[in-house]
């Protein structure tokens, strides 16, 4: 298959059946400034959907890690008035769809000063905050990709020349995404895969749980229960004016919101984390009454702490996901050190904030509203996988058992 094709059926992908862009619309791109070839790619696509305005946002590891390393604390934690406005110009008044491209380096902050990068991130993410609820409560449009840099190639396939090692993440993401060099296959290949993942969130919004029981021999043995009124869902989500959209490519997990309090046991997690640019390594926490009360890791400890220090709800549960062990990505044998590749491995969580839009109703709440009714509130959501292969997961409906995972993946 045509390498080039491919990545240009990638970018169609994500502006046609991620952010799902309509005429009249504006287009807000993220994207590093690796490769501004496939950013020029997705621009022209979104033009060629009819978009009114498409603007880019260009971000830079290295660039990152000099203002994390030079700057002092208050230079770092301000927020200029411009970039709040900016903000509300886009979401608030345009509603703007947003595609954000995710290729960071997994080590682009190794060695820096944790606490300091922890203390900026979040006094950004409490001003920002008010914005969250365009994409969390999927107001607009926003879909995620990823595509290689040099740095992150590297690191999934080390010990190989830089060329040949952007080649072969080239492959493994296009491979996993299910994206042919052939336009209407590639259509066909996901709407087919959409169709699955939304009979798998049937079976379980029919069964309506109270609670599942997780349990692997690697330790875990994690008892979640459910928030009355919640909401099993697939890859497909509608912004506020009814169109459909896929917020993750690839995807492969159902997901739903635990209850905030009702997280009980022990958690172990099966691939590393990379958070802030630091790689979390063979980590687990125990849970008590929907908090963490006791955590450990081998390989950054230290910015798995300043993780669960960022705020109240840091070191609560906000998503519950379901993902088959043998799904295309876990099956390809690649440790992709990229959350949205490697979430969708392996069935994970998330600390951090709840997801509305898992709740009847929920996206028209307002955050002590959602609170009342059991949903977790957060300045981050941070996904980390647990999947195993023996990884056996039983629901409960009024006390009667149902088998929904045996052996990793799903067992009806």
């Amino acid at each position: 298959m045509s390498l080039d094709n491919r990545i240009k059926n990638l970018a169609r992908l994500v502006v046609e059946f991620g952010a799902n862009v309509k005429p009249g619309e504006d287009v807000v791109l993220m994207t590093p400034v690796e490769n501004p070839e496939f950013a020029r790619m997705i621009v022209e696509a979104c033009y060629e959907a009819g978009a009114r305005h498409v603007s880019v946002d260009w971000s830079d590891d290295a660039l990152k890690r000099m203002r994390y390393q030079y700057e002092d604390q208050e230079t770092l934690n301000e927020v200029p008035d411009y970039e709040v406005a900016r903000q509300e110009y886009r979401l608030a008044n345009k509603r703007s769809n947003r595609i954000v491209v995710i290729s960071e380096d997994p080590d682009a902050l190794a060695g820096l000063d944790e606490k300091k990068i922890a203390e900026s991130i979040r006094e950004r993410s409490k001003v920002m905050k008010p914005f969250r609820k365009y994409t969390m409560n999927d107001i607009v449009s926003w879909s995620l990709i990823s595509i290689p840099t040099v740095k992150w190639a590297m690191k999934v396939f080390p010990g190989m020349i830089a060329g040949e090692a952007v080649n072969k993440l080239w492959e493994a993401i296009l491979d996993t995404s299910r994206v042919t060099d052939d336009w209407e296959e590639t259509r066909t290949n996901w709407k087919n895969h959409l169709i699955v993942l939304a009979k798998h969130a049937d079976f379980l919004n029919a069964n309506n749980f109270d609670k599942v029981h997780y349990t692997s021999s690697n330790g875990t043995n994690l008892v979640v229960e459910l928030p009355k009124g919640h909401m099993w869902k697939a890859a497909i989500s509608d912004n506020e004016k009814g169109d459909a959209f896929v917020p993750n490519m690839p995807t492969e997990e159902v997901f739903t919101s635990p209850l905030k309090t009702g997280v009980n046991g022990r958690l172990v997690a099966t691939k590393p984390l990379v958070y802030n640019g630091t790689v979390i390594n063979k980590f687990e926490f125990r849970f008590e009454d929907g908090k963490v009360v006791d955590f450990k890791a081998e390989e950054g400890e230290d910015t798995l702490r300043e993780m669960l220090e960022s705020d109240e709800g840091a070191r609560y549960l906000g998503e519950i996901a379901l993902v088959p062990f043998d799904s295309p990505i876990n099956e390809s044998g690649i440790l992709f050190f990229n959350t949205l590749f490697d979430e969708n491995a392996s069935c994970h969580f998330a600390l951090g904030k709840a997801y509305p839009t898992t709740v009847e109703g929920g996206d028209l709440l307002e955050d002590s509203e959602l609170h009342t009714i059991g949903l977790n509130d957060s300045l981050i959501h941070e996904d980390f996988m647990v999947g195993a292969a023996d990884l056996d997961i039983i629901g409960y409906k009024d006390g009667k058992p149902v088998q929904i995972f045996k052996n990793g993946n799903f067992a009806y």
